[in-house]
């Protein structure tokens, strides 16, 4: 019996590789990240390509998507 070819998912997501190596150069600094939905403010604790890690001073970790930064300044 012929069985259809089964297409699995993909993620897809934009790598901007500028911004994550500019990220990486303020890797475990203070800084303040614009996004599309406000702005998140604390130490840079990890950059992927697809999103970064900011843990606020309140302890709490904030994953933002790379795509979704408009700017970012080390403070």
């Amino acid at each position: 019996m012929n069985q259809p070819h089964v297409v699995q998912p993909q993620p897809v997501f934009q790598v901007d590789p500028f911004v994550v190596q500019a990220l990486r150069a303020v890797l475990g600094k203070k800084l303040v990240v614009e996004t599309i939905r406000g702005s998140v403010s604390g130490d840079l604790r990890d950059v992927k390509p697809d999103h970064v890690v900011v843990q606020q001073a309140d302890g709490k970790p904030v994953y933002v998507r790379i795509f979704q930064i408009v700017w970012s300044m080390p403070v």
